[in-house]
């Protein structure tokens, strides 16, 4: 394994916000220099939804390797495997439920459930409003078991005009955080 070359899971849930996990996939592709390896997790819905929402099914049609919901023989189902990060793009508040309960009853779950005891990065980009409390509870759950909750919260300023560029300025964070390398708007600072 390259040392300088991440190895990625990045699960889709069925929340709305397909949008989000497009983007993100396209921003993974052009960074794929500095990827080992991509796995990806969808579920059922986040199929469904995708297919409702951005009115196609190009999810199929990315270079990266898919694995079955329940795969539990997928290599980040085990911290042997030495993922080094993993996206949660979007994530339902059934998936946040279940990651800070413990409950590993999917390849997600599992993941995430990995991911958290080797002590590396999740980072969940959940897509709901309003809140309870319950959902509240278990952001402080994860976040205190070192999880990263990000939630897809657009911002403004670098003047976005179309729904793509929109939800980049939730995904740009996200790459952010899992330490990818890349260019995008940031506020105040000169362009390159």
């Amino acid at each position: 394994m390259s040392s300088n070359k991440l190895r990625l899971v990045v699960s889709v849930s069925g929340a709305s916000g397909a949008v989000y996990a497009k983007v993100l996939f396209d921003k993974l592709i052009l960074l794929k220099d500095q990827l080992e390896h991509v796995g990806v997790i969808m579920s059922d819905n986040a199929r469904e939804v995708w297919k409702f929402e951005l009115g196609e099914d190009t999810f199929k049609d990315y270079d990266f390797t898919y694995y079955d919901k329940n795969d539990f023989m997928a290599p980040f189902a085990s911290g042997s495997a030495r993922y080094g990060s993993m996206i949660i793009c979007p994530c339902s508040m059934g998936t946040l439920g279940r990651i800070a309960t413990g409950i590993s009853n999917d390849l997600t779950t599992r993941a995430a459930d990995v991911i958290l005891k080797e002590r590396r990065k999740l980072v969940l980009v959940t897509r709901d409003t309003p809140l309870n409390l319950i959902q509240i509870n278990n952001m402080k759950t994860v976040t205190e078991a070192g999880g990263i909750i990000c939630p897809a919260s657009p911002s403004f300023y670098s003047r976005p005009q179309t729904i793509e560029q929109l939800a980049a300025t939730v995904v740009d964070r996200v790459i952010d955080l899992v330490g990818l390398q890349h260019t995008p708007y940031r506020w105040n600072e000169p362009k390159n």
